[in-house]
């Protein structure tokens, strides 16, 4: 392969995505940062929702937030976001 194509500093890097959450001393941080792993999760994206918001997948503090989202997707039929919100409760 052509040295053109290759970047040697390039390992683990991954391409930046803006996940609106407000400061980290907002309130409503928490919140935003539980639905920003769940909609990642979605879009196979876990570690950069995790970069972003500083919580691991599973994370205890965001499991009320979780739950709250899981009840939300069960309302609006949306089996797989309430799929994994069930399974980020039990991680």
């Amino acid at each position: 392969m052509s040295m053109a194509f290759l970047r040697d500093d390039a390992e683990g890097e991954m391409p930046r995505r803006f996940y609106d959450l407000p400061d980290r001393d907002d309130p409503g941080y928490d919140r935003a940062a539980a639905r920003a792993l769940l909609e990642a999760t979605r879009r196979d994206e876990t570690q950069l929702a995790e970069r972003a918001t500083g919580y691991y997948w599973g994370e205890p503090k965001l499991r009320p937030y979780a739950e709250e989202i899981r009840l939300e997707a069960e309302a609006a039929g949306d089996e797989r976001m309430e799929q994994l919100a069930r399974r980020f409760q039990r991680t």
